[in-house]
């Protein structure tokens, strides 16, 4: 209540959570395990009986996400049955109900995203995939996604990569194919997803990011998870959706976007990044300010030099062949398996090594959200 945030992600239902939200003007995007899928779309009865006990009358509910990356979980029974699933949650809701039914995915449903006009889906995915697009597009319900510019620079560590990525002063990178000039990674991964679904006809689909974030903290070969990175990433990127700018192929179109996450994992395994996403610790003091307080002030733009790699210090390799490259596209496979290490295929996507930020079915974590700026409030205040 204290910050400008207007909406919050949940990635299950917490009924505890929603009902301390009632009051708060703060709406909620509702999300539904990809182990539940299979009931849900096997039984209208199941998705109705899911609808009454979790959609509350206290907090408006902006839009119910059916699994999350569910298509590259590599559960191979999972994709058929995710639009049977979206179609009868929207059978269920209440005569008059505006909250959208869509699914989250990630960066790994795109099989070319370099450069961002070359953006394109796997065609691996289309019998899944497409059907799902035309429900977004035949119900006014926005595509959801997960870009990670920190992956990015990850897997091309040069400094000027760390700037592109952080929204910081560098000579930005032309794609060729369009004449259009990035000056950062996050613009390039939401226009390589509008070129997507531009090249599909779903000029029309609204692009929601459904979490993208920076660790604070990383273990020893974890390049680039400091709290000095994850400040600039952060609030560098509310400063430029509270400006409204639009990206280059969509100038002056905001985008509601997530961060992940509001609290630190600190219960979760994997590297020590993975633990250190939060905004805030879990005692609720602020792990550093991303521009988010209510009273409307933008943080001011953080711009750091990188220092150079430290003598003896081993950092991951560069993959970036030339200065103007966004991604590197080599996958031969639709993306990474939830829960589990892959090969690298592009550093547009998580790379081995990199622990999924999903709960695995019945395991107790700490509750997950992830927080919308949201821009028109904040614009109106």
């Amino acid at each position: 209540m204290s910050t400008s945030i207007g909406k919050l992600r949940l990635y299950e239902p917490q009924p505890e959570l929603v009902a301390a939200l009632a009051g708060s003007n703060i709406s909620i995007l509702l999300g539904i395990p990809n182990g539940d899928v299979p009931s849900l779309a096997n039984s209208p009865a199941a998705a109705a009986s899911w609808v009454a006990a979790n959609i509350p009358t206290t907090v408006p509910v902006s839009a119910i996400s059916v699994g999350n990356e569910l298509l590259n979980s590599g559960d191979s029974t999972l994709p058929p049955l995710l639009l049977p699933a979206m179609q009868n949650l929207l059978a269920a809701l209440p005569a008059g109900s505006t909250t959208k039914i869509s699914t989250v995915h990630s960066m790994a449903v795109l099989s070319a995203s370099d450069p961002p006009s070359s953006g394109a889906f796997h065609t691996d995915l289309a019998g899944s995939l497409d059907p799902v697009l035309d429900f977004l597009h035949t119900n006014g319900a926005p595509f959801m996604i997960n870009p990670y510019p920190y992956f990015a620079y990850a897997s091309d560590t040069r400094p000027e990569t760390l700037a592109f990525c952080l929204f910081q002063p560098n000579a930005g990178r032309v794609d060729a194919g369009s004449g259009l000039t990035y000056t950062n990674m996050f613009d390039a991964q939401l226009d390589a997803i509008r070129a997507a679904l531009d090249a599909k006809g779903y000029n029309g689909v609204d692009i929601v990011i459904a979490e993208t974030g920076w660790p604070y903290k990383g273990d020893a070969d974890e390049a680039g998870a400091t709290v000095e990175n994850a400040r600039a990433y952060n609030a560098n990127l509310v400063a430029h959706l509270k400006s409204q700018v639009g990206t280059p192929r969509t100038p002056g179109k905001s985008v509601d976007t997530y961060i992940f996450a509001l609290y630190d994992e600190d219960l979760k395994g994997g590297p020590e990044s993975e633990r250190s996403f939060g905004l805030y610790k879990t005692d609720l003091a602020a792990n550093y300010d991303a521009g988010l307080a209510k009273s409307g002030a933008t943080a001011a733009p953080t711009i750091l030099t990188p220092p150079p790699p430290a003598q003896g210090s081993t950092l991951q390799p560069s993959r970036g062949v030339t200065p103007t490259g966004f991604c590197q596209t080599t996958a031969t496979v639709p993306g990474s398996t939830q829960g589990q290490q892959v090969p690298l295929n592009s550093y547009c996507y998580i790379p081995a090594g990199a622990v999924s930020r999903r709960a695995d079915a019945g395991t107790w974590r700490l509750v997950w959200f992830g927080v919308l700026l949201c821009m028109a409030m904040v614009a109106g205040k």
